[in-house]
């Protein structure tokens, strides 16, 4: 066992984990923040993004000794007083879900992406999230979703 000190959603933990723990499982089923869904297990999907020190993450593919004295940030900690994050909003006003499974990785690496351009055209959000996979192809609802969340009005 190791021990390791994380903060995850603004709440710091101190653990013993076994090395080979996968971040993922330590926030599903240690910390119980069951949004951040386990996908491929490959890092293939990218359903599991977080953030991790600022960069979005496959969590599926970090160890949690690696995250440790990081900050972790999970799909659940984007909403702050009961309100959602830009993004949460809309994907939720332009329909970009249908079944969901993906959306929190999707929303996740659109935040990264939003960080570093914060008015990003098309092919750059389709670019951003081509390491995230959408089984119901809701592919153009998400990218106007992620325009709409940087201030731009896309119509259909």
């Amino acid at each position: 066992m190791t021990r390791i000190s994380v903060t995850v959603d603004g709440t710091t933990y101190e653990d013993e984990v076994e090395p080979r723990l996968l971040l993922v499982h330590y926030l599903r089923d240690r910390l119980g923040l069951t949004g951040t869904p386990v996908g491929c297990d490959t890092s293939n999907c990218g359903a599991c993004t977080v953030d991790l020190d600022g960069e979005s993450v496959k969590s599926c593919s970090v160890l949690t000794v690696q995250a440790d004295g990081s900050e972790v940030t999970t799909i659940q900690g984007l909403a702050r007083d009961g309100e959602w994050h830009p993004l949460q909003q809309a994907f939720h006003e332009r329909h970009a879900l249908q079944c969901g499974y993906c959306t929190p990785g999707m929303i996740m690496a659109a935040r990264d992406l939003l960080r570093e351009n914060p008015d990003p055209g098309p092919r750059q959000v389709r670019e951003a999230l081509e390491g995230n996979l959408c089984r119901c192809t809701g592919y153009q609802n998400i990218v106007r979703a992620v325009l709409a969340a940087s201030g731009q009005e896309v119509s259909t």
